[in-house]
C-alpha cells in the first residue's frame, strides 16, 4: 500500500515509518520543515513538504494513497482550540478526499480524560473536549465510504528519547528536589513502550478486525506513587506527597494531569487486533535511565 503519513517525523510516526516499510508499503510523510524533511528521508520514507495547514497538498496526497495514517497535531496547550481546528480541518479534509473509497483514515486521539475503566467501546461525550468531537466527526466518515480507526494512546508513550509528560515529571523532580505524587498517589495512569503503539498503528492500517475505536495502553493503569518513587530512585530525589490544593502550584501544569485516575482497558484492542505488547514497562524504562536528570541518562 501507499500509506500518508502526518507527523512521520515526530516520536510516534518514526516509530510508525520503519514497521510498515518492513511489510512492504511505501510511506509518504508530510514534513513542513527542512529538518524533518531530511529525519523522514533517513527513516526510508518519501518527504512530502508542506504542513498541517496545507490543505490542498493533503487533498491531493490523500486521493493518491491507500491508507492515510493522521498522528501529527499542534502540542501548544497555549492555543488549544486552534491545535483542535487545526486537527478538525485534516480529519475533514482528507476525509472527503477518501469518501466512498473504504481506505482506512486512522487517527491519533487520547485516553487520558475517559472515565475510569472506559473500553474501545465507550464513546464519552463529543462535547467534553474538542479533541473527542474531531474522534466523533472521524467516527462519522464510515457513513461517507472511509473506514474510520481512532487510536487512543496512552498518556505516556514511553522509551529512549521520550520528551512527554514523563520527561516533564522528571523535570519537576530535578528542580523541586523532590519527586511528588498527588495525594495518596493511589491514581493510575495508562503506559504503552513506543514501538508496541507503532506495532499497533501498523496492525490498524494493514486490517480491519480492530474496530473503529482501539487503545493503545499495554499497561492498564500504573499508579502515580510508583512512578513517582521510580523517579526518585533514578534521579537521586526523595518521594512525597503534595496535597490536590498544592498541586498547581507544585507541577505548573501538568499538576492536574498526574492527578486523574485515568486507568483504561485494552482487552477488546489485544482481542480484536492480536497485539500483544512486548516493550518494556514504564518503570523499568525510567529505571534504565531514559529520562534526563536519570542516573544513566546520557
Amino acid at each position: 500500500m501507499r500509506v500518508l503519513l502526518t507527523g512521520a517525523s515526530g516520536w510516534i510516526g518514526s516509530a510508525v515509518v520503519p514497521l510498515l516499510l518492513a511489510d512492504g508499503h511505501d510511506v509518504v510523510g508530510l514534513a513542513r520543515s527542512d529538518a524533518s524533511a531530511d529525519r523522514v528521508a533517513a527513516l526510508g520514507a518519501t518527504p512530502l513538504r508542506g504542513s498541517l495547514d496545507d490543505l490542498e497538498v493533503l487533498a491531493s496526497a490523500a486521493a493518491d494513497s491507500d491508507a492515510v495514517v493522521h498522528l501529527g497535531y499542534v502540542h501548544d496547550f497555549s492555543a488549544m482550540a486552534q491545535a483542535a481546528a487545526t486537527d478538525r480541518a485534516v480529519i475533514d479534509t482528507v476525509g472527503e478526499a477518501l469518501a466512498g473509497t473504504g481506505r482506512p483514515l486512522v487517527i491519533a486521539s487520547g485516553a487520558l480524560g475517559l472515565p475510569a475503566g472506559a473500553t474501545e467501546d465507550d464513546r464519552p461525550d463529543a462535547g467534553a473536549h474538542p479533541r473527542i468531537a474531531n474522534a466523533a466527526a472521524l467516527l462519522a466518515l464510515a457513513d461517507r465510504g472511509v473506514r474510520p480507526v481512532v487510536v487512543r494512546f496512552a498518556p505516556t508513550v514511553h522509551g529512549e528519547g521520550d520528551l512527554g509528560f514523563t520527561a516533564t515529571l522528571a523535570r519537576v523532580a530535578r528542580e523541586r528536589g523532590v519527586s511528588a505524587y498527588v495525594g495518596d498517589g493511589a491514581n493510575r495512569w495508562p503506559a504503552v513502550h513506543v514501538r508496541d503503539a507503532a506495532d499497533l498503528v501498523r496492525r490498524v492500517v494493514e486490517h480491519d478486525e480492530g474496530g473503529p475505536v482501539v487503545h493503545a495502553v499495554a499497561e492498564e493503569g500504573v499508579a502515580a506513587r510508583d512512578i513517582a518513587a521510580a523517579l526518585g530512585d533514578a534521579i537521586g530525589v526523595p518521594t512525597t506527597s503534595v496535597a490536590p490544593d498544592a498541586a498547581a502550584e507544585h507541577f505548573g501544569w501538568i499538576g492536574a494531569f498526574f492527578a486523574m485516575d485515568a486507568a483504561v482497558s485494552n482487552a477488546l484492542t489485544r482481542e480484536r487486533t492480536g497485539w500483544v505488547p512486548t516493550g518494556p514497562t514504564l518503570l523499568e524504562d525510567i529505571a534504565a535511565g531514559h529520562y534526563p536528570g536519570t542516573a544513566s541518562h546520557s
